[in-house]
């Protein structure tokens, strides 16, 4: 039985890991341009100097040397129509069984977007933020984030509010906040509403307490390298940090499998796509039932491939596929010095206020998710 992963994410990672831990025998071929793994949820203390790019990269060669993994330095470029062969950059790979969990692009339609640091495009993004921040002396720092206008589950705005959060907190510990103007921008007019009411709430009222300007409920049209310009007014900046919407790799198109309108691939409750047999998806790759709120988040990411793995494996010998993953969303909001912790299922939804006790169970458990792979 031979299992191949496209990826080196949460996804791909958490899928390997469950699959080794179902059986020793089967082979596994994991595809992607590098073997190292991004700590992304983690990046955000990066710019502010809490935490350094080279403890968030981990090479993955030791890992995958334990998990008995056959890396494949390539990048994936389309898929045979039965979904057994993946084309990639350096030649063929042949499987039994696919688990695509390569996460998605962000959407690069907006005009000026050039003049935006993106920062979870990856770590050098980041990097430059980092530098463009400790190089401006004063002005003008706006945050924002947009969806997938034809799939708007396909977004990721907490990461947003971490970094305006985190950079305030950081202005006013160096006694320099009054130099800076923040903004923070979003098409949508309840930032966070995927949160649930109760965290709309407290982030609003945390941008009122620290002096940050909301433009709420317009479009953005487009970037200059000083303006964020929307339907509804346009507004000077020194520096921009936006995160688009999320949409799927450009190599999707020359696979067998359904899209979603969003440009995603279509996935069921046991996260299977459709047009291939054997071919799951698992994270940002794919487009999953669920409720509106249902994140795009790492958290989501592993319980999706966790059921990806089982199911595949599962099929691969003659039984049926019934692994779902739960559908939650769970995470800490940092501010630099505290932390918002947010849970919400399809029953509950529970918000815990800033404390700097949530900000330490961030760092904790960041430490402790990664020793897996050290």
């Amino acid at each position: 039985m031979r299992i191949t992963i496209i990826g080196a994410g949460f996804a791909a990672l958490t899928a390997i890991r469950t699959l080794r831990a179902l059986s020793k025998q089967i082979d596994i071929d994991l595809i992607a341009p590098e073997p190292r793994f991004i700590y992304y949820p983690s990046t955000i203390w990066i710019p502010t100097q809490q935490c350094h790019a080279d403890d968030l990269v981990i090479p993955l060669q030791p890992f995958f040397a334990r998990q008995q993994v056959q890396y494949h330095p390539a990048k994936a470029t389309g898929l045979s129509p039965d979904g057994r062969t993946v084309h990639t950059t350096t030649g063929d790979i042949t499987n039994d069984g696919l688990i695509i969990a390569s996460g998605g692009q962000f959407l690069r339609n907006l005009p000026g977007l050039e003049h935006t640091i993106i920062p979870c495009a990856g770590i050098d993004g980041t990097l430059e933020l980092k530098k463009r921040l400790h190089q401006l002396t004063h002005g003008t720092i706006a945050c924002g984030f947009a969806s997938n206008p034809q799939e708007p589950a396909a977004m990721r705005g907490g990461p947003i509010f971490e970094f305006l959060f985190g950079i305030d907190t950081w202005l006013r510990r160096q006694k320099r906040r009054q130099h800076y103007q923040l903004i923070f921008f979003t098409p949508g007019d309840q930032p966070g509403k995927r949160l649930g009411p109760k965290a709309v709430q407290i982030l609003q009222q945390r941008m009122a307490k620290c002096d940050i300007i909301a433009y709420l409920g317009y479009a953005i049209t487009h970037f200059t390298a000083q303006a964020v310009h929307t339907t509804n007014s346009t507004f000077n900046t020194d520096l921009t940090l936006f995160m688009p919407g999320i949409t799927g790799n450009s190599w999707f198109e020359k696979t067998p499998l359904t899209r979603s309108a969003g440009g995603l691939l279509q996935a069921n409750a046991l996260c299977q796509t459709t047009g291939a047999d054997h071919v799951y998806v698992a994270g940002d790759a794919g487009s999953f039932p669920g409720p509106q709120w249902l994140p795009k988040q790492a958290h989501m990411a592993d319980l999706q491939a966790t059921a990806a793995a089982k199911n595949v494996y599962h099929a691969l010998q003659g039984r049926p596929a019934t692994a779902r993953y739960t559908t939650e969303l769970k995470c800490i909001l940092d501010t630099g010095n505290a932390g918002i912790l947010v849970t919400r299922t399809e029953t509950k939804n529970q918000v815990i206020r800033a404390n700097r006790g949530l900000h330490w169970a961030k760092k904790l458990f960041a430490w402790h998710y990664l020793r897996q792979y050290r």
